[in-house]
């Protein structure tokens, strides 16, 4: 007789990914994320159509991206260590609280209309920096709130809060942008940290442990740990390929809502809207699924193919809806890959290291952003921005090929039942999963 108890139905599957929801320090904690996000988003999209408005170039567009980036590759051997050795409440309770400030003050410019682009310059490194040190410690904190046990369905509750206001976001911000002009989304975001802020103070975390030593030893320790793990590898390499080919793409969405579908603002909120609204049904429906999967190897690399299929389409496009539609396809397979990695990731971590890990993954993912966003912006200025589009989308396609078909053991990667703690802090030669 068929035995039916073994599977756990999808209703189930759902279920227990909202079930870290039952822990009231996370509900908090992720409740004011929510708004800080929403409002994060609505100011990164009224940034890029101020920007585009003052300069008319996609080079500008990229310059900004990689000055709000570029800290996240310079300061990583150092943040991940901070957000291991000191207080994370402390860390995110300072980090937050310059983010408001940094809001409000460009808020002031816009709404006074002083803005100039070295403004917008100079504010994006500051953000950056703070984003630097502010990143691997949430994502570490996440973790302390809701125990290893449940910290992948955590993080996709998380990534959950931001899909949504990354739907949420922009379209609020293109209307506004048409109505009102920009700036009350600039001051809505830094209203939005007060909500954050207030979040942070309510909650009560258990910081598993304390590392020691240097930074530059600690973050020759991590680099170590890493290598002697290849699916650690594997989950670096396709979230690197995702968002250099893949993410940077969205960096020069102005350029193709004004000199692709010949649209305004409002064309630009409506395709990051439906990026959005594809990241968010990712998040929604296949996240918990892929939980559910053992072949972790097949989820990321079929992701990755995927993306780089729809950039391809992406590229030929020149009616708003099929680029609505095809932005909705792409944006379903980015939280496949990004969001696994950073759960699966702090799965195979140990306690004294986890958010040096995330910190390099950071490094060598988001990090790298700064040449993505400058090479996609000069060859979109220099071929146009669907050839642009085009050489990504090929790159995208091609490296997740090649990781499918060449890279030992990554088809046959199961993932590893795991207990808490997942390894200990003398176990770190250990891999956890095979």
């Amino acid at each position: 007789m068929t035995d039916y108890t073994e599977r756990p139905s999808l209703l189930q599957t759902y279920t227990k990914s909202f079930s870290p929801l039952k822990n009231r320090n996370l509900r908090i904690y992720l409740g004011g994320q929510a708004v800080s996000l929403l409002g994060t988003w609505m100011q990164s999209t009224a940034q890029s159509w101020v920007v585009w408005e003052l300069t008319q170039s996609e080079s500008s567009l990229g310059i900004v991206v990689m000055l709000n980036t570029l800290p996240l590759f310079l300061l990583a051997p150092w943040a991940g260590g901070i957000a291991d050795r000191f207080n994370r409440r402390f860390i995110l309770l300072a980090t937050q609280a310059i983010a408001m400030i940094l809001a409000f003050s460009l808020a002031f410019l816009v709404q006074t209309n002083l803005v100039q682009i070295w403004h917008i310059y100079l504010f994006s490194f500051i953000l950056g920096i703070v984003n630097a040190l502010d990143f691997p410690a949430q994502q570490a904190f996440i973790g302390d709130l809701s125990g290893m046990g449940q910290v992948r369905q955590a993080i996709t509750l998380n990534i959950m809060g931001l899909q949504v206001a990354r739907m949420l976001g922009p379209a609020i911000a293109g209307v506004l942008l048409k109505v009102v002009g920009t700036a009350p989304a600039f001051w809505i975001n830094g209203a939005s940290f007060l909500v954050v802020l207030i979040s942070i103070f309510m909650v009560r975390s258990q910081q598993a442990s304390h590392s020691r030593g240097s930074a530059r030893g600690q973050f020759r320790e991590t680099v170590e740990f890493i290598r002697a793990q290849p699916r650690m590898v594997d989950l670096m390499v396709f979230a690197t390929l995702v968002t250099f080919f893949g993410l940077s793409v969205f960096n020069i969405l102005p350029s193709v809502a004004d000199h692709v579908l010949n649209g305004d603002s409002q064309t630009y909120g409506l395709l990051f809207a439906s990026s959005g609204a594809g990241a968010l049904i990712s998040t929604l429906v296949l996240l918990p699924l892929s939980q559910a999967a053992k072949r972790i190897g097949l989820i990321v690399s079929g992701a990755a193919a995927w993306m780089g299929t729809f950039f391809f389409l992406l590229s030929n496009s020149t009616w708003l809806p099929l680029s609505m539609a095809v932005i909705f396809c792409i944006s379903l397979g980015a939280p496949l890959v990004l969001t696994t990695g950073l759960g699966v990731l702090q799965l195979m971590s140990p306690p004294n290291m986890r958010a040096r890990i995330i910190s390099l993954f950071t490094m060598i993912t988001f990090g790298l952003q700064p040449l993505a966003s400058i090479a996609i912006g000069y060859s979109a200025e220099h071929l146009g921005t669907q050839n642009a589009i085009l050489i990504n989308s090929l790159c995208l396609f091609t490296g997740a090929g090649l990781m499918f078909f060449f890279r030992k053991g990554l088809r046959a990667w199961e993932l590893a039942p795991t207990v808490e703690p997942i390894l200990s802090s003398k176990e770190t030669s250990r891999p956890a999963a095979h």
